[in-house]
């Protein structure tokens, strides 16, 4: 438990410092946009519900190994098969992201990624809360807050 507690920690600070996928349509305001968001994604549910397929990967073969004592005896372990791992697939998770998307599309939005903003960035700017899209560009950036909100940065704009 010692050894998994800090690589735990380690993967959530990680994660943390992942880019922010949304949807983007300048001025919209950000309760709109995740209102907008959970009705395409139940459409795409609806449209192209979960089929769960389990499925196995190959079995994997291991040769034995010989072992020799030094004087002159040779031992060989036998070889072993070692079955392929079960797993689940979500076939339809594809199309439903596709839908998701062309549903978002007719409404106006646009997929973007931003990077998390680097602390010489957050630093110049006084947090607050995203709640309409500001215009974009390429040094944009964003600060997530602890409720799960976003604060997006461009910098040399104001707001």
């Amino acid at each position: 438990m010692k050894t998994i507690l800090p690589a735990l920690i380690c993967l959530l600070t990680l994660s943390a410092c992942g880019p922010l996928s949304l949807y983007y349509r300048e001025g919209e305001s950000v309760a709109r946009m995740q209102t907008e968001t959970t009705n395409c994604q139940v459409q795409a549910l609806k449209d192209a519900p979960v089929a769960n397929q389990v499925r196995q990967s190959p079995p994997v073969y291991w040769p034995g190994r010989t072992y020799c004592d030094g004087r002159g005896r040779c031992y060989r372990n036998p070889g072993w098969w070692e079955p392929g791992r079960i797993y689940t697939v979500d076939v339809n998770q594809g199309l439903r992201n596709k839908v998701e998307a062309q549903c978002m599309a007719q409404k106006g939005y646009r997929p973007v990624s931003l990077p998390p903003c680097k602390q010489g960035v957050k630093s110049r700017v006084a947090p607050a809360r995203t709640t309409t899209l500001p215009p974009l560009s390429t040094e944009s950036c964003f600060v997530k807050f602890e409720d799960g909100s976003f604060q997006i940065i461009t910098p040399g704009q104001a707001g």
